[in-house]
């Protein structure tokens, strides 16, 4: 063989080592990491959006369910949480987890609508009589129903949240009477049951991005908002909207949602380490919601807020009207059904 021959037969079989190299590299990058669109080998990473603040006990929660997920598997099972809306809002998310490009999302209720219309009667006013009814019904079989509800539409749900009561909190005038609702314009989730609320009691809903709201709040776009006391502290509304009154017309719980297409993909022994965090988590939740509710009363009024304990009935009887709107109809009779619940 002439030395030209040679060259080439060296060059040929160098050239052919490296692309088996890089072939061989590529297939163990391959099988030691996964997209958010699920488990592609021994080391599986979920992405988890929201969008509170890393302040927000619901977020803690969530922290503490990655954490545990990590231990039970060992570390072949990853959740990598995004706060703050860092992958978009409620309905992007949902949207995104749809397709399977987020694995799970944590959204309020009133969000999912859009996605799964009986989730809507967690927004009528007054549905439950105390904190033992509300946990009753969403432990319960209606519960467990509203929450695998979603599943012909991609969504596999795997617990609740509590998220308190939601209670108006205005910049100038404060919210004690129906009537003090009226004409002013109160930012509002994005849910039609949101604004037909606020609508009932002669205001103008505002549907703003939870992220934008200190801005709004600041520029006088909307006279005041409504949410539950943690989330009023977390997001700093206080230093910006000082009366606030608690009226807790709502009680719309959180919901964490897998995406379907992703959980059909994972192996029974992923799904019970999800499934036993999962249920930690929501133990975990629902006492720190309690510490963290009474400590933001405590917080907000030391910074200068004032709190005020309007007569309920007031506003149960002005909300009276949207309650009559829904009856024979699907979210009239699960309203009524939970109000069977003992």
């Amino acid at each position: 063989m002439d030395r030209k021959a040679f060259s080439f037969l060296f060059v040929g079989l160098v050239t052919g080592a490296l692309l088996a190299a890089f072939f061989f590299v590529g297939v163990i990058r391959d099988r030691k990491t996964t997209a958010a669109a699920g488990p592609a080998g021994p080391s599986t990473v979920l992405k988890l959006a929201h969008a509170l603040d890393q302040a927000h006990p619901v977020h803690t929660a969530m922290e503490m369910m990655a954490k545990r997920v990590g231990e039970l598997s060992n570390g072949t099972v990853t959740i990598q949480v995004f706060p703050n809306g860092q992958l978009g809002s409620e309905p992007e998310t949902i949207e995104q987890l749809q397709r399977g490009a987020v694995a799970i999302v944590k959204t309020s209720a009133a969000a999912m609508e859009g996605f799964v219309p009986d989730m809507a009667v967690f927004g009528l006013p007054y549905l439950f009589r105390d904190d033992e009814h509300y946990w009753n019904v969403l432990n319960g079989p209606l519960g467990r129903e509203l929450l695998a509800a979603g599943e012909s539409a991609g969504m596999h749900g795997l617990c609740y949240y509590d998220s308190g009561s939601r209670s108006f909190y205005t910049v100038s005038r404060p919210i004690l009477t129906p009537a003090d609702v009226k004409e002013r314009k109160i930012r509002v989730l994005p849910s039609k049951m949101a604004r037909d609320l606020i609508a009932t009691l002669g205001g103008g809903p505002t549907p703003i991005p939870w992220g934008e709201l200190y801005t709004a709040l600041q520029q006088s776009m909307v006279d005041g908002a409504e949410n539950n006391p943690p989330s009023f502290l977390s997001s700093r509304h206080y230093e910006v909207a000082r009366h606030y009154s608690l009226d807790e017309h709502t009680r719309i719980p959180d919901v964490v949602i897998f995406s379907q297409r992703i959980w059909d993909g994972l192996t029974p022994q992923a799904r019970a380490w999800i499934n036993q965090a999962t249920a930690e988590s929501v133990e975990f939740q629902r006492k720190l919601w309690i510490e963290k509710t009474a400590e933001a009363l405590e917080t907000v009024e030391r910074a200068g807020v004032k709190i005020y304990r309007p007569d309920k009935q007031l506003f149960v009887d002005a909300t009276a009207p949207m309650l009559k709107e829904f009856e024979g109809t699907r979210i009239g009779d699960l309203a009524q059904q939970i109000r069977k619940v003992k």
